[in-house]
Order: C-alpha cells, then sequence, then structure tokens
C-alpha cells in the first residue's frame, strides 16, 4: 500500500471520480481539481508526488498551465492525459517537463504501471544521490572540506539547496570556492547527469555578453555568420553558473531576469523567445545590497536570484579547516603531477595554519602546487612553501625570539590584532552603521556580524558615536 498523494485536473467529473477509484485501492492519497485554475490553486497549497493533468480544458488548457505545475510542484511526476491522441502534443507535453503522457481512454493497469516507473525512477534518483554523498565521488565533494562550524553549515546549505529548483545565490571572496559549492549542488541534484556550464560575467566584453548568454541568429549583426544557441540553451536541462553576476551590465540583467521569471530565451535577431529548462546558481564577491542600493544592480533580479544564499567564509575565519583542506589539495595536485607526497610536517602545517590567506582557497592551492614543483623530496618543508605563508626564515625566527616577545612574532595575532583594531575604526566612522562599516571594510555584512562576535566587539550605537566625536 502507499501513502503517496496525487492531485487530479480534468474539467470532467466522471474522470476524476474514476480515477480516484482506481488510485484510492491502490492506497493513494487523493484530490481532485475541476479545472485549470483549481488545480493551481491546490498545486500551491500542497505537496504532491503525482499530479495527473488533462490537456483539453476550458479556458486554459493543461499545456498552458504545465510550467506553473512543474514550478509550484518541482519534486512530483507530472502525467498528462488527452482524449486526442496527438504525437506533437505529447512531445510537447514532455519538453515543458511532464513525465509521460496518457490518451484516454487507457487501462487502469496503464496508468498504475506508468505511476510505478516514475516511481521506481524517482527512488533510483534518490539512492544515486545517497551514494555520491556517502562516497564521496568527484573533485567537488573533496574539495569542501567542513571541519569548522562554518563549513559544516555551508554544506548543510549545499544538501538542501540539491534537493531543489531553486535558484541559489553564493556569496563570498574572491577564491573561496564558490565554483566548487556550485558544481558539488549540482553533482548532488537530479540534474547531475545534465550540463554544468560555467561563465564568468566579468570575462566576458560587454558587446559580446548576451550573445553568449542567449545566443543569436545567423545575420543577427555583421560577422554572425551562423547560428549560435548560447548559454542557457546549451544547458538545456541542466545547470548555468553565472559567476561575478554582480558583473553584468543593467540591460544584460533585465533579459536575465526574463530567463529567471519566464524560462524562456530571446537570441538576437530572433522573432520569438525560446523555451528552456535550466537552474540558475550565482555567484558574487560584490555586497550586491549595496549594489542594488547604489543603482548599479536590478532590485527585483537581486531578489529573484537571492532565493537562497550561501555564505562562504574566508580561510582566515576557519582556520581549522586548513590543515585537512592542505592535505585533500596537495593529494589531488600529486595525483596530478604524478608525484609521491607524504603527509605534511606539524611544522608546516602550522604555518599554513597561521598565515591569512587574503587569497583564500586559490591561494592556498596555489602556494601548495609551488611547493610541490620545488621539492625534491616526498614530504614538504617550510623552506620551500612561498615567503608569505612561511613567515620569517627559520634562523632569524630565532634570533628575533630573543630581542622581541614571542606574542609579536605571531602572524595570526597579529593579523586578529589588527582586523579587531580596523573593524572598531570601521563602526567608530560609520556611527555604528555596519553596513557602511563592511563596506569600508570590503567584506560582506555578514562577515562583519560573524567578526563581531568571534571578537566579542559591541557595535556603536549612534548616540555614543556623536558624543565620542565631539
Amino acid at each position: 500500500m502507499s501513502n503517496r498523494r496525487v492531485l487530479i485536473i480534468d474539467d470532467e467529473e466522471g474522470v476524476r471520480t474514476s480515477l480516484s477509484l482506481i488510485l484510492e485501492d491502490e492506497g493513494y492519497d487523493v484530490r481532485g481539481a475541476s479545472g485549470p485554475e483549481a488545480g493551481i490553486q491546490i498545486a500551491s497549497e500542497a505537496g504532491f508526488d503525482v499530479v495527473l493533468c488533462d490537456i483539453r480544458m476550458p479556458k486554459r488548457s493543461g499545456l498552458e498551465i504545465l510550467p506553473d505545475l512543474t514550478r509550484l510542484q518541482p519534486q512530483a511526476t507530472v502525467l498528462m492525459m488527452s482524449a486526442y491522441g496527438d504525437v506533437d502534443q505529447a512531445i510537447e507535453a514532455v519538453r515543458l517537463g511532464a513525465y509521460d503522457y496518457l490518451a484516454k481512454p487507457f487501462q487502469p493497469q496503464e496508468l498504475l504501471l506508468t505511476i510505478r516507473k516514475a516511481e521506481e525512477r524517482e527512488r533510483l534518483k534518490r539512492e544515486n544521490k545517497r551514494l555520491r554523498r556517502e562516497l564521496g565521488e568527484g573533485r567537488t565533494s573533496r574539495a569542501l572540506v567542513a571541519v569548522s562550524a562554518a563549513m559544516k553549515e555551508v554544506m548543510q546549505l549545499v544538501e538542501r539547496a540539491a534537493e531543489y529548483k531553486t535558484t541559489v545565490l553564493i556569496t563570498g571572496e574572491s577564491g573561496v570556492g564558490k565554483e566548487i559549492v556550485a558544481r558539488a549542488i549540482h553533482d548532488l541534484s537530479d540534474r547531475a547527469a545534465q550540463p554544468f556550464l560555467a561563465v564568468n560575467c566579468g570575462a566576458i566584453p560587454e558587446p559580446l555578453i548576451e550573445s553568449e548568454l542567449f545566443g543569436h541568429a545567423r545575420g543577427a549583426f555583421t560577422g554572425a555568420e551562423s547560428e549560435k544557441r548560447g548559454l542557457f540553451r546549451e544547458a538545456e536541462g541542466g545547470i548555468v553558473f553565472l559567476d561575478e553576476v554582480g558583473e553584468l551590465p543593467l540591460a544584460i540583467q533585465v533579459k536575465l531576469l526574463r530567463v529567471l521569471q519566464e524560462q524562456e530565451v530571446r537570441p538576437v535577431g530572433e522573432p520569438k523567445p525560446v523555451p528552456v529548462d535550466v537552474r540558475i546558481l550565482a555567484a558574487t564577491a560584490r555586497d550586491l545590497e549595496a549594489e542594488t542600493s547604489a543603482g548599479r544592480f536590478r532590485d527585483d533580479l537581486y531578489y529573484r536570484l537571492n532565493v537562497l544564499r550561501i555564505h562562504i567564509p574566508p580561510l582566515r575565519e576557519r582556520s581549522e579547516d586548513i590543515p585537512t583542506l592542505a592535505d585533500e589539495l596537495l593529494n589531488g595536485l600529486a595525483r596530478r603531477m604524478g608525484r609521491n607526497v607524504a603527509p605534511m610536517d606539524r611544522e608546516v602545517t602550522e604555518a599554513l595554519r597561521s598565515y591569512s590567506w587574503p587569497g583564500n582557497v586559490r591561494e592556498l592551492e596555489n602556494a601548495l602546487e609551488r611547493a610541490l614543483i620545488f621539492s625534491r623530496e616526498d614530504r614538504l618543508t617550510l623552506d620551500v612553501l612561498p615567503q608569505a605563508p612561511r613567515g620569517t626564515p627559520a634562523e632569524d625566527r630565532v634570533a628575533a625570539s630573543t630581542e622581541a616577545d614571542t606574542d609579536k612574532l605571531s602572524i595570526k595575532r597579529q593579523t586578529r590584532q589588527l582586523e579587531q583594531r580596523l573593524i572598531r575604526a570601521a563602526l567608530h566612522h560609520t556611527q555604528g552603521n555596519r553596513t557602511r562599516a563592511a563596506r569600508i571594510l570590503e567584506i560582506s555584512p555578514r562577515a562583519l556580524q560573524y567578526k563581531l562576535k568571534e571578537y566579542e566587539i559591541e557595535p556603536l550605537n549612534r548616540a555614543s558615536a556623536s558624543a565620542d566625536t565631539k
């Protein structure tokens, strides 16, 4: 017996009654809707595992409401029904997101077999996702190290985001691994077998952005000698990752908003829009709230992108991740370079952990690759690390320790003290306005909030700040 929920949308009461009896006998929980509007209303109020929808209905057809159904019920299997058998109609239904098409009249066993096949497909997808998660397949799962509480929270959000089609905005400083997080969402989602196409919005010359993203027709402009499908059509069924989305010109932002709202693109030179089935993940190192306030980013697009936000803290805020992350990166580099490498000495690990890594994960990986190139042994030593994470040479540190307080030689301690002074100064300058302070410090408001809590800094209220400046 099953307790799965089914929604039947059909304007004929007799059809709804007969289908309900068939499915209820098999243990399904069934609700009926007498037309397209009622169906959309019910679909917006409750979750269903299966939706049976007639194609020919008064006012709006089943094909017309199909995009709304797939949006409102992303986890449901949608089956379209019609007494007017039409191959083109069936193809269009599947293209718009339906699982299958049933021609009326159909036998009860045909209906039940179709539903059970769909249920088996969903079961296999869930099992596949579970296995990928447990086995940690692929580079993304290995690169996402979650020792710190902050990164464990990121991983929880990644797994939650992978279950739905919703848009995700990934924020964080340059080099923290925003694309790695996006790939992890793709690899854990039901679109894992479909394309993952990434584009850096700030790296494309402005005159070419529209064509690169949305495509163009042959002859649309000088030099357009052939049709170009564009990124969104190339990624059909999969995921488009828009890195540095804050760099998009305002004119392109309008067109991107249409993709998000209507699930269609209009290639340059084409008179009609083209439907697309893509999921959009976006990332930025900018403060989009500030960009929106300044008029450089559309607020309606920001709200569409910011359905679910995943903020990746910089390495300096999660130093406990560095030893494990460095091991993972080093082993991956060694495999690619055909080298054997032993676990890092404690001295090397501590040097890596004590450095602030302004370039984040990207800088760490580059430092390890350089160290591996210069190392003649299978074990990394301090002398092959770049000067910045290595700090003062060993012989100079010994001499200096007799002349100075050792606390003053700690990069980690000095970095923390400098951060605290800068935060207090920024808050004083902005009279306690955290958003403006974060902008001055060139970090996100959320990162500032983490630091205020970590350093136990009480933000100035405006009254006390004004008094201090008199």
